[in-house]
């Protein structure tokens, strides 16, 4: 009976476009890349903050992407999003192409992928973009080659469309923090982190854990089923708009991913806690 009643939930939802459809074509398996990596229109990234795994062995064709290169510091902020200009150099420099299909992974986190997807996004290319699920730890377990030999590539030719609305200022947290009706904060830290342990959180925000997305032990994304139940355990649904927050702006770039695969309308609060510490907010624990 039970599960009779949550299927006609299920129906009822989506017949009132609660649930928006994923995004299946934002996650690629590490199935799909063995058979479709070398197409002409592949670009495969390997993003990282340090070139060390890169060089010890890589997926065949990938090319490295240093997260410095597209995160930088900008008025003591770290990990703002860099000028349009120098994201186009950098992107342009390991074969980015207006017609690219762009696959990016991470090895030992999943985190400067996804970053590196928001960037994307963010330039007008999300629609070109994709996460390889489970990343290069996934695709060596699966007994799956890897080289040591950077590709030789052809410069691309890229024409950003930057779209600074996916990018939420303070100003617009703070406002948010007396009017939540508006959208949903979410705080994608450890809940040490949220309740005070180690710092806290802003007023009016919930707190998903960011790697509570994930497989337990592993870069593998949950079964869509799971993920909208753990959003919707905190009222996070498509009928309002969803700002992810961390830190410095990098784990909640995953979040930021994965409401986006979902197909709810995600944000990024770039500055996260670094930003609201520097400009005395008012922290809640």
């Amino acid at each position: 009976m039970a599960m009779k009643m949550r299927c006609f939930l299920l129906l009822l939802a989506g017949a009132f476009g609660l649930f928006a459809s994923v995004r299946s074509e934002m996650l690629v398996s590490t199935e799909w890349l063995a058979a479709n990596g070398s197409g002409s229109k592949i670009v495969l990234l390997h993003v990282a903050s340090s070139r060390a795994v890169y060089d010890a062995g890589h997926i065949a064709g990938a090319r490295f992407v240093a997260v410095s290169d597209i995160a930088v510091s900008r008025d003591g902020i770290p990990n703002e999003v860099a000028s349009v200009a120098d994201l186009k150099r950098v992107f342009e420099s390991v074969g980015v192409s207006d017609d690219s299909r762009v696959i990016v992974y991470g090895d030992a986190s999943v985190i400067p992928a996804t970053r590196a997807y928001f960037t994307l996004d963010y330039l007008g290319l999300g629609d070109q973009t994709a996460l390889l699920d489970g990343g290069l730890e996934k695709w060596k377990s699966e007994g799956r080659a890897v080289v040591k030999d950077s590709p030789k590539v052809v410069a691309g030719k890229f024409t950003p469309r930057p779209r600074p609305e996916l990018l939420v200022p303070m100003e617009e947290i703070v406002r948010l923090s007396v009017t939540p009706h508006v959208a949903r904060v979410i705080d994608v830290r450890s809940s040490a982190e949220f309740f005070g342990e180690k710092g806290g959180h802003v007023p009016m925000a919930v707190n998903i854990n960011w790697v509570d997305s994930q497989v337990r032990g592993t870069q593998v994304l949950r079964p869509e089923s799971e993920l909208r139940g753990l959003f919707q355990s905190m009222n996070v649904n498509q009928d309002r708009p969803s700002i992810a927050y961390c830190n410095s702006g990098m784990q909640a770039t995953h979040t930021y991913f994965t409401l986006r695969y979902l197909g709810y309308d995600a944000k990024l609060w770039d500055g996260s806690m670094a930003e609201w510490n520097s400009k005395g907010g008012d922290i809640e624990r």
